[in-house]
């Protein structure tokens, strides 16, 4: 392998500029998503106080079920992206001390992309279906919200989490930082 071929086949340049940009905006839209998930999270907790508390007086809510059903996909999605910015996932490292240190890196950012292409299946599934909840006007069984609202946002919060986790496998790559652990050296 000559020298002049292997200075064509260089990976291609992102500055640390772009990746801070980005990085500012991906934080921005993560904390709004889990935003929006602990306002889920408060309330589902309201909805299953009153429900508990009108159950003990004779008189439940109505559509607690579909409120609180509902009210669960925001709550979990929503704060999916913020679980993985914080490294917060499932990671099995019992072989990493005995990998070097190149082969760790490369596996995280595989695993980055590999995440990344699940929640992009995932939003395309979902989307799928939500086209399906809108032709057959699907709804929750008591109150009658209609399903696809909660789909659209699964989607959306599927898809800012594999933009995050893409963020995270750009950042591995180019710049050799990895947010989930050096936060703040940035």
């Amino acid at each position: 392998m000559s020298p002049r071929w292997a200075a064509k086949r260089r990976w291609p340049r992102c500055s640390s500029n772009q990746l801070l940009h980005l990085r500012k905006i991906a934080d921005r839209l993560i904390g709004l998503s889990a935003t929006i998930g602990s306002a889920g999270l408060l309330f589902a907790v309201g909805v299953i106080l009153v429900d508990v508390i009108g159950r003990a007086l004779g008189k439940p809510l109505y559509g607690s079920q579909d409120l609180t059903n509902m009210t669960m996909i925001i709550l979990v999605f929503g704060g999916m992206a913020l679980c993985d910015r914080g490294g917060g996932h499932i990671a099995v490292d019992l072989l990493e001390r005995h990998f070097p240190r190149w082969m760790n890196r490369a596996m995280d950012i595989v695993s980055a992309v590999l995440g990344a292409v699940i929640f992009l299946a995932l939003a395309w599934a979902v989307w799928e279906s939500a086209k399906l909840s809108v032709m057959l006007n699907l709804s929750t069984n008591l109150l009658r919200l209609p399903k696809a609202w909660f789909q659209w946002a699964l989607c959306a919060f599927a898809v800012l989490t594999a933009l995050a986790m893409l963020l995270r496998a750009a950042e591995l790559t180019f710049r050799g930082f990895d947010i989930r652990r050096d936060h703040g050296r940035g």
